[in-house]
């Protein structure tokens, strides 16, 4: 195997991700606090993205496009290594957060996809920022990106070590922590109430732990059907973050 090859089928790193798809891209792009370190695109690809002049840019085809990124991921003729961003502490999101704010915790939501839908709900409600344990999160990623859509770039997200310490100081900085659970014995809307509010959401299957749960001031359940057992938790997190702002 070539070196080049090799080099290809790398996808990047933690330390160095590869985003492709044009509102990732641009998103990174735009973000002052996001280093490139380098570029490749098509013709027109190149021609529409705003590089950076110190940013090399390789024109390439579609197909050796392809072979920068997973299989069939929809690179949209452009793709690029970055730094990963600097890492974001909890304290200084609960700092910067309004007088009315909503903060979502994950515990153990480790599915990229998930992720990054997650972010992309975030930003499109204003969510003061994401907190998740660091190690069962997703590193930053193509994947994670193209979920969000440009939302990784926006909104601020810390990693912990602890999620329960985490929780503490939530709630020491007058958060409401609500935990979404489907054998809750009160809704959602029952459980808003207070203007700084934080949801916390687990994995699917597992749900939240129990340590996490009583962590939360409230356990709090999505008036969904019998029709389906559970939603997918981006999906719950959309909708917990609707019900948030317009309590």
């Amino acid at each position: 195997m070539s070196r080049r090859k090799k080099s290809h089928q790398g996808h990047g790193t933690p330390q160095r991700p590869r985003f492709w798809g044009k509102h990732a891209v641009a998103a990174a792009l735009d973000n002052p606090r996001r280093r490139v370190l380098r570029a490749w695109a098509t013709r027109d690809s190149a021609d529409f993205m705003s590089f950076p002049k110190d940013v090399a840019v390789t024109l390439a085809d579609v197909a050796d496009l392809g072979r920068l990124v997973p299989h069939d991921a929809p690179h949209q003729g452009v793709v690029i290594e970055v730094e990963s961003l600097e890492e974001i502490w909890l304290d200084d999101i609960l700092q910067s957060a309004g007088e009315r704010s909503t903060l979502l915790v994950l515990d153990q939501v480790t599915d990229t996809h998930n992720v990054g839908a997650i972010l992309r709900s975030a930003a499109a409600f204003g969510a003061a920022g994401i907190v998740t344990q660091d190690r069962h999160s997703p590193p930053e990623s193509g994947v994670v990106a193209k979920s969000a859509s440009g939302a990784l770039e926006r909104v601020p997200w810390a990693r912990v070590v602890n999620l329960a310490r985490a929780l503490e100081e939530i709630g020491e900085a007058e958060f409401w922590r609500i935990g979404l659970a489907g054998d809750a014995e009160i809704s959602l809307a029952e459980a808003l109430g207070p203007k700084r509010v934080a949801l916390v959401l687990g994995a699917e299957g597992g749900g939240l732990r129990p340590n996490t749960r009583e962590h939360c001031d409230a356990l709090a359940r999505l008036p969904i059907s019998d029709a389906v057992e559970s939603l997918n938790v981006s999906n719950a997190a959309a909708i917990a973050l609707y019900a948030a702002s317009v309590a």
